[in-house]
């Protein structure tokens, strides 16, 4: 029997994303277009940000493009301004290749550019204090799982340290400023991942059905352990961050 999709079942739902301003990274992967289908499909306009050249033609779920490079985060701030929701989608796999500049660029690329544009969003909640703004961030499953790229799971696992972290540390206000949502996912087909479980639709469906839930921590795949784990590691680590912290200078 085919499982059902839950965005289908809620039809309420869908209007919870009607006139929201939506960013997407990545947004010319499968899981970026997929997602941005969904917000499109439920009345959001979408802009997406790539390291490439935006697609030609209009046959695409993004009203908006905009070309970035990792390092030049700041650049983007204009662009961010006006959001309700940011997805931090983007990010490479790099198989087994190991070499110390491949490393290098994982933790750029997947790691700090994330973590970068978080703390831009943060300063943004500051600037505009009664809008909030809503960032996800996809750490992916590797987060604790092996992925078969050690690049790719330490990049992961690096973010989704940091982004634990600034989840434990913040301040009841800046809370309220800036929603803060991790996105914790299976293997879906895509360029990266052609003989994935998931597709890419189905994924999306399931972030979108879940954050209408208000989760806070998003877990989509077909891992049972996943949802056991991911729940306790993210208890540890928040209660440790939090017991050694200091507040902001």
């Amino acid at each position: 029997m085919a499982q059902a999709d839950p965005m289908e079942q809620s039809p309420t739902s869908n209007h919870r994303w009607s006139g929201s301003r939506v960013g997407i990274t990545g947004a010319r992967g499968a899981l970026g277009q997929a997602l941005a289908s969904r917000f499109q499909q439920a009345g959001a306009v979408v802009t997406g940000f790539t390291h490439g050249d935006p697609p030609s033609g209009t046959d695409s779920p993004v009203d908006h493009w905009v070309s970035w490079s990792c390092g030049q985060e700041e650049a983007l701030v204009p662009h961010l301004r006006d959001l309700d929701v940011l997805v931090l989608n983007h990010g490479i796999n790099p198989q087994g290749d190991q070499r110390p500049e491949t490393m290098s660029k994982a933790l750029e690329v997947n790691a700090l550019s994330s973590w970068r544009m978080l703390r831009c969003c943060e300063h943004l909640c500051r600037e505009r204090a009664t809008q909030a703004l809503e960032v996800w961030v996809n750490t992916s499953e590797a987060e604790i799982q092996p992925a078969v790229s050690p690049a790719y799971e330490l990049s992961k696992r690096l973010l989704g340290q940091l982004v634990s972290m600034r989840g434990a540390t913040r301040s009841a206000e800046e809370r309220s400023q800036l929603v803060l949502r991790k996105l914790v996912l299976g293997p879906f087909r895509s360029d990266l991942n052609p003989i994935g479980v998931m597709t890419a639709d189905f994924v999306a469906g399931q972030v979108l059905w879940q954050a209408c839930m208000g989760a806070r921590l998003i877990i989509v795949t077909p891992n049972p352990l996943t949802y056991v784990l991911m729940p306790l590691t993210e208890v540890g680590r928040r209660l440790y961050s939090s017991s050694l912290s200091h507040p902001d200078p």
